[in-house]
């Protein structure tokens, strides 16, 4: 199969081609974007054009949805094929998700519901995928020269604490009475997982009120089936929340635990854990997973269901993980077998504090998380079946 790889620099892009080229497939990439972050809509469907005129390809592929980039092939007649990895992907509200040649896979099951009816047939829920023999590879090598060892811990997290993404930070001058009733909805809802229901909570009246007082609210430029309720439901109370449950998380195990914390984030809200600055994707963050004994993993609130892929990528480090409770975490794997939950945030230094204790019972679900994302969710497995899909009637 011919294959146009629009990139833009997502983490799984390398694995993708990878596995693309393992299957058999000629790959062509576009990495323009990847050197040039000013690139806009309009540069993305030039370079593609470009290429389609050039030669033939059975479909292009992006990691996220690119509107621009479905209408393009929509005119050519031919499959655009997309793997959402992110959420939330405010461009899968855009008109052109409607276009008939679209494939679009999406790990998100509550986002892959927002949008199914906008195209049905060409949409689907697509759970990811992870590379266990390359971080396997990284771990290997810096075992024998021992640099893996000052990775070790007792509990890690590695991720943005999301405190430079807080869309929220843009709300001035706000009435006490609107900050009171966004607080409000904010401190239910770190309270629950497994149900998001900010957007249920979103008046009209709050929803005016909020617009008139946030510098450059967010629009779409394109023809779009967005509401208010989404954008400040999911954009910007869904990434505030995940600011505040990650910081009080590190902070609240910190204070009877080690716990190291690898972020470019800001940290003087964690001053209890072990800061330790950013960590390599490729290189370090593996050994981080394989060598704490715990590795924390809140899943980001605007992910209301799915999966994020630092699950796929601890599990496939055998690094056992101690997770939020997440509907389709417990449908692909099994707790207290594959991976460890929790329900609230004051139940993590207990839960900690026993498996810190019980080495063996730790190890035994931390390979059989390893085990299970090796068979069943290895790219090989996952996009193969993804380009079966795309590619029926």
């Amino acid at each position: 199969m011919n294959i146009l790889f629009y990139r833009y620099g997502s983490i799984c892009e390398d694995d993708i081609l990878k596995c693309f080229a393992e299957s058999g497939h000629k790959c062509i990439t576009i990495e323009d974007e990847i050197r040039d972050k000013s690139i806009t809509g309009a540069d993305s469907l030039r370079l593609v054009d470009e290429r389609l005129q050039q030669q033939s390809f059975d479909c292009v592929f992006t990691v996220n949805f690119y509107p621009s980039i479905s209408d393009l092939c929509n005119i050519y007649h031919i499959r655009y094929i997309c793997w959402v990895v992110d959420s939330p992907v405010l461009e899968l509200f855009a008109s052109s998700i409607s276009n008939e040649w679209n494939r679009v896979f999406v790990f998100d099951r509550c986002q892959y519901e927002d949008i199914r009816l906008y195209n049905p047939g060409r949409i689907f829920h697509y759970p990811l995928a992870v590379d266990t023999s390359a971080k396997q590879a990284v771990i290997r090598e810096a075992v024998l020269d021992k640099r893996v060892e000052k990775f070790a811990a007792d509990i890690s997290f590695v991720g943005s604490l999301y405190s430079e993404k807080d869309p929220m930070n843009s709300l001035t001058d706000a009435p006490q009475y609107l900050q009171g009733y966004i607080e409000g909805i904010c401190e239910a809802q770190l309270k629950v997982y497994g149900y998001y229901f900010v957007e249920e909570m979103l008046s009209r009246g709050i929803i005016d009120d909020f617009k008139s007082h946030v510098k450059d609210y967010y629009t779409m430029k394109c023809e779009n089936h967005l509401t208010d309720k989404v954008i400040i439901g999911q954009y910007y109370i869904g990434n505030h929340i995940t600011s505040l449950e990650r910081q009080r998380l590190i902070a609240h195990v910190s204070k009877d635990h080690a716990t190291d914390v690898y972020t470019r984030s800001n940290t003087d809200p964690i001053k209890g854990a072990n800061c330790k600055g950013g960590c390599q994707t490729l290189t370090e963050m593996p050994l981080v997973f394989y060598k704490s004994r715990i590795n924390l993993n809140p899943t980001s609130k605007a992910i209301r269901s799915g999966v994020p892929l630092r699950v796929f990528d601890i599990l496939a480090c055998e690094g056992f993980m101690l997770s939020n409770y997440q509907t389709e975490l417990c449908e692909l794997f099994v707790p207290g077998e594959d991976f460890v939950y929790y329900e609230s945030i004051e139940q993590v230094p207990e839960i900690a504090a026993y498996y810190l204790e019980h080495e063996n019972e730790r190890i035994e679900i931390a390979h059989n998380g390893y085990t299970k994302v090796k068979e069943q969710y290895s790219y090989m497995v996952r996009l193969n079946g993804l380009l079966l899909k795309a590619f029926e009637n």
